[in-house]
Order: structure tokens, then sequence, then C-alpha cells
């Protein structure tokens, strides 16, 4: 019986040690918290690959230098489809969302929103270069227009429409919002709601002969959005200090500018 007590007590000594050992060795790390970022990839400018295979993009580059600002915080940031983002925040795939995403009733119930913004997004109808008899949302009557599940244009587009009389023809894609564009030029849909800037950018990377038409329909301020945990609390703290400092400093809007042509980080 004495033999077996100390062997119960060798054990616990062991993973005591191992216990302090793994401790010490994340201090030695400098308490970095890393975060693991869920973003598309493939939605130019905001999250994409470039020619040298590194994953880039204005969100992700804000993240970068926020990551610089406060170098306790480390980013690892995974590609994914759009419809498997909030899906992965929410099984602790990631920690964070970074992909021009905005606000909404939804996700303020669901999730952490940083409360400092780093950009707007813009609402625009883009469709096939050359069009002209497509102005606004009225002159889609008859027309399809197509948009992606789940995203932010699309909750837009549908509150438009039940407010008018239904009187749009929505497809809905489950595949990236560069098949929406490429279904815009081989003209099997009319148009798509999105940002102006990300259709100028698909259309050079992708050399589709897309634009932007007619007024903006609306304009909202793009947030990252956390999960909802202890963990999330600290990230959204941290985050939001960043925001400030690189709001204060000028860095923010530089980094916009350089990326549009024009500040809007506002």
């Amino acid at each position: 019986m004495k033999k077996f007590f100390a062997g119960i007590l060798v054990i616990t000594l062991i993973i005591g040690v191992l216990t302090a050992c793994t401790k010490s060795a994340a201090g030695r790390q400098g308490d970095v918290l890393r975060i693991k970022v869920g973003t598309m990839g493939t939605y130019e400018p905001f999250s994409y690959v470039d020619a040298r295979g590194v994953i880039t993009g204005y969100d992700l580059e804000v993240l970068r230098l926020i990551q610089k600002t406060d170098p306790t915080l480390e980013f690892e940031f995974i590609a994914g489809p759009w419809d498997s983002l909030f899906p992965g925040l929410d099984s602790d795939r990631f920690q964070l969302l970074a992909n021009q995403i905005t606000s909404n009733p939804d996700r303020e119930a669901k999730y952490l929103l940083t409360d400092n913004t780093y950009a707007l997004c813009v609402s625009q109808l883009i469709v096939k270069k050359g069009r002209t008899d497509i102005q606004s949302l009225y002159d889609l009557r008859g027309k399809k227009i197509g948009t992606t599940v789940g995203d932010s244009f699309t909750r837009l587009l549908e509150d438009w429409n039940s407010e008018n009389g239904n009187i749009l023809d929505i497809v809905y894609y489950e595949e990236d919002v560069t098949i929406v564009l490429q279904d815009i030029v081989n003209g099997r849909i009319d148009a798509t709601l999105n940002d102006p800037i990300m259709a100028a950018g698909k259309a050079k990377a992708q050399n589709l002969d897309v634009e932007p038409v007619g007024r903006r329909i609306a304009e909202q301020p793009t947030h990252f959005i956390i999960k909802k945990d202890g963990t999330g609390t600290i990230i959204k703290g941290k985050l939001d200090a960043a925001l400030e400092k690189i709001k204060a400093d000028g860095s923010l809007s530089q980094l916009s500018i350089d990326w549009f042509g024009v500040d809007y980080s506002k």
C-alpha cells in the first residue's frame, strides 16, 4: 500500500513539473495571444492570395498593422469559402473573422464586433461592362440579380425587395462571388449588388468585363467579428485599443489610400 501511494505521489510530482514547464515555456514566448483568423482569400482586394502565394488584402493588412502596434497579438490567416466562416467561428476553428463584414442584429446578438471600424462597405449595382439599361434596383424588374447566400448585400437586397412589392428575381449562389460575376459576363444573370472596389479588383484579377453603375445604395462600416467568450472579450479589447491608435496616428488612413486611392477608413 505504501508503494502504491508512493507511486501516486511520483506521478503527481511529474504532472506538476510538466505543467510548470508548459506554463514557463508560454511565458518565455512573451505571452503572445495567437489568434486564428477566418477569411475567404478569394475576395479581392480585401482578402486574396497574391502572385507570390501570400494571403493578403486590405482587411488582413489592417490586422498586420495592428500586430505591429500591439506585439502581444499574433494572427494566423486561414482561408475558406464564405459559408464556412461563421460555422468556423462557432466551432472555434477561428477566433476572429476578417472579410469586409458589416453589422446586423443577428451578428450583434451572437458575436462580438469591434467598436472601432476600419473601412466602409459600399453597396452598388454591378453589371456587364457597357450596359446602360440598368441604373437602379427598379430597372431590374423582369431581370435577374444574383447574390451570395448569407452576406450583407443579400440581406439588403431582400429587405429592399420586401419593401417594394417583391419585384426582384433573386438568384442565390453558394459559390464565391467570382461565379456571380462570371454569370453576369456570360448573360446568365443581369446584375449583382456588391462593393465597387471588389468589382474593380475582380475585374482586374480575373479579366472580367464588369463595372459598377448607378448611385450608391448603401454605405456601412466594417467590423472584425469575434467569438463571444472570455478570450473573445480580451481580443476585442486589444483590437479596439489598437484600432484607436492607428486611427489617431494616421497609419490606418494611409493604408486605405495605399490600397484604394481614397481614405475609406473613417
